[in-house]
């Protein structure tokens, strides 16, 4: 099993080598043109990559995968840093093998005192050494440090990059855990953002995408897919419902299907992603459907 690091400023996860489409052309490109794609596509189009299952995930760059085989152009993949019951060495799904560049286990792996850049900022350009862009950057995408200065010089796929100080938070081994309501005020930068199936990025979230990149911006990493998101955590009463906690919602009013997660936002509303055609809102759960459908809470910050 072969290791790789993501090399395109977010790789897409497909279900398979023929899930994209000739209008998904755009996104499994080296390098990837992630708003090109998704302004080429109507609302029926960038529905169709939830009806017809199409899409998996994304991973962002510098991530480190398993790559389980290769085939005419794709790598079959396995993603560590998003757990999911699918497999539990990572979650699984294709990559187009240009978007990926090969590292040996050893430098895949980090050393616990590692000291790390998380970029804070929507959008961050990284750059060579003359200030010229390599690629842009998303919310949450994680590199070695290198030396800290004027610049942030860190360690990618593209060899040594730089990053400015504002666009990023640094620190060694675990991330600061922020408090629930540092969650659920996290996520209001992104009211507006139009759903994307599959999305992890500021370019579009899923509604468990959306729960997960906000847990780890705030130095949580919790699984990637609701349902299990659902099974993990620690369960919470609704009566002691608190800002930060994860709400879940099933079909047959919260006794069927689990098919969605909000995040608790306080005073009876959650921040959510709801379903593509739809904007990341924030909605009072009393009088909708979701107040018959919540099946669950879960927290996995710590005060």
């Amino acid at each position: 099993m072969k290791t790789a690091h993501i090399n395109v400023t977010v790789a897409t996860l497909w279900t398979g080598p023929d899930s994209p489409r000739d209008l998904d052309q755009e996104a499994i490109e080296y390098p990837v043109q992630i708003e090109k794609w998704l302004n080429g596509m109507s609302p029926e189009e960038r529905k169709q990559l939830l009806d017809d299952n199409k899409i998996q995930s994304q991973v962002l760059y510098g991530e480190t995968v398993y790559v389980l085989e290769e085939k005419d152009g794709w790598s079959h993949v396995l993603v560590p840093s998003q757990a999911s019951k699918k497999n539990e060495a990572g979650y699984p799904g294709w990559i187009p093998s240009v978007q990926l560049t090969d590292v040996s286990e050893e430098d895949a792996e980090r050393e616990p005192d590692q000291l790390l850049a998380m970029v804070t900022a929507e959008f961050a350009d990284l750059k060579n050494e003359n200030g010229e862009q390599l690629l842009p950057l998303v919310y949450t995408t994680i590199l070695p440090v290198l030396d800290e200065g004027e610049r942030i010089e860190v360690h990618t796929p593209h060899g040594s990059g730089f990053l400015k100080p504002d666009d990023v938070e640094l620190y060694r081994g675990q991330k600061e855990q922020r408090s629930g309501l540092g969650l659920a005020t996290e996520g209001e930068r992104f009211i507006d953002l139009l759903y994307l199936w599959g999305g992890m990025t500021p370019y579009g979230y899923d509604c468990s995408g959306f729960s997960y990149s906000i847990h780890k911006a705030n130095g949580y990493i919790i699984p990637r897919d609701a349902s299990d998101q659902a099974a993990a955590g620690v369960k919470v009463k609704k009566e002691d419902v608190q800002p930060g906690d994860l709400l879940f919602f099933a079909y047959e009013e919260g006794k069927g299907r689990l098919h969605h997660v909000g995040i608790y936002h306080g005073d009876g509303k959650m921040i959510h992603s709801p379903t593509p055609g739809k904007r990341i809102m924030i909605q009072e759960i009393k009088g909708s459907f979701y107040e018959k459908e919540w099946c669950e809470t879960r927290r996995y910050w710590k005060k």
